[in-house]
């Protein structure tokens, strides 16, 4: 159970970062987040590569909610697309928490969470 804790944690973390991040572009843009404009555009790459990162798993599944809601996309791609974002929420988190760490000067704690998702997933 004490393996599972900082797997948990970091996901918990990043699925909040993308929540809020998410929350806070479609109040700014008045539009549902999407991988499309204004949110992501080919003149502005940085800012969509930001957005994206930051926002990416609330977009991946907007996107495709509503390809399954249309009849484009079958349920076992809906379940992969599901998975995808519950793994970048997971990547968001351990990058997220990494960043704190070192922030704060404490690297052991980025450390150990790296350890910990090492001994788990092996």
């Amino acid at each position: 159970m004490s393996l599972l804790m900082p797997v948990l944690f970091a996901f918990a973390v990043g699925l909040t970062a993308c929540g809020l991040t998410g929350s806070v572009m479609e109040l700014v843009a008045g539009r549902r987040l999407a991988f499309a404009d204004p949110y992501v555009s080919p003149s502005h790459i940085l800012r969509s590569l930001a957005a994206t990162a930051c926002a990416g798993p609330f977009m991946l599944a907007n996107d495709a909610l509503d390809a399954r809601r249309e009849g484009r996309i079958s349920t076992l791609m809906l379940m992969s697309c599901g998975c995808t974002v519950m793994a970048w929420a997971l990547a968001l988190g351990i990058v997220l928490i990494a960043i704190a760490s070192w922030g704060v000067g404490s690297p052991g704690a980025a450390q150990l969470l790296v350890e910990s998702l090492a001994r788990y997933l092996s």
